[in-house]
């Protein structure tokens, strides 16, 4: 069962959002049991689904949020999640709210779905003022608030970080450690690594050894606005374009299980 679940995570797509989540197949170098990788990749694939579809709602609601001529967005906490929870089922064939609450995967998951809650009843203020347009709420914003408010409520089980490619990594928190580095050098960046493939291997992570997953994100052609082209151009959010196309690694999901 575990297995077969690893499988639907792995495939789960989405192709119309800023960022995209495309794990067609999966690449493991991992120690460890049958029964162990496949528990820990479940849980390591299904909390980046579940951050992705987050960041997926963020940004098919961009230009709702960035209105100025409504106040009241109708995007609270609850509503976020709910969207957020559709949008998981489709990706996975599989309903958040049907895993064992007393499970480390129901329980990283759920507090997973607390911080959504969270950080967008904590917002509400910004994104529903009226008369101004862009509110900076994006979704590497939102991922970010997400992270944060995830790793209180995972008390230091596990870890979840958006990282990229160095050169395209805009806030310092978000740079990728050493063991990213390696993998994002020598595995997403070589010609020869099939596309949505995902990589996990037994590492250590802050000092202690761990279960670790990388989900790569492509963009797509709403990332443009920001990440296109002309490179250099000063983009809404006040960064210099990259000049990316669309369907280039954007960024990835780095998960981090702690052993």
């Amino acid at each position: 069962m575990l297995a077969e679940q690893t499988k639907m995570f792995s495939r789960a797509v989405i192709a119309s959002f800023a960022i995209v989540l495309s794990a067609t197949a999966v690449g493991y170098s991992v120690v460890g049991t049958a029964a162990e990788k496949d528990e820990e990749a479940v849980i390591a694939e299904s909390l980046a689904a579940m951050v992705n579809a987050a960041l997926a709602v963020i940004s098919r609601n961009q230009e709702h949020i960035d209105n100025p001529n409504i106040g009241d967005k109708g995007l609270d906490g609850k509503t976020v999640l709910g969207q957020t929870q559709e949008l998981y089922r489709e990706m996975t064939s599989s309903d958040p709210l049907k895993v064992d609450p007393d499970s480390r995967h129901g329980r990283l998951l759920l507090a997973e779905m607390n911080a959504i809650v969270d950080v967008m009843d904590a917002h509400q203020k910004s994104i529903n003022r009226s008369g101004i347009g862009f509110k900076g709420f994006i979704p590497s914003t939102f991922g970010r608030l997400i992270i944060e408010s995830f790793a209180k409520g995972a008390a230091g089980d596990a870890a979840i970080k958006i990282t990229a490619p160095p050169e395209l990594v805009r806030n310092r928190k978000s740079r990728p450690d050493n063991w990213e580095s390696a993998a994002i050098r020598d595995k997403f960046l070589s010609a020869s690594w099939p596309r949505g493939q995902v990589y996990a291997a037994v590492a250590e992570s802050n000092g202690r050894p761990a279960f670790r997953t990388l989900v790569p994100m492509y963009y797509s052609a709403s990332c443009l606005r920001c990440h296109g082209s002309p490179k250099g151009e000063i983009d809404v959010t006040g960064y210099p374009k990259e000049g990316a196309s669309e369907g280039d690694l954007g960024g990835l999901i780095s998960i981090t299980l702690y052993r």
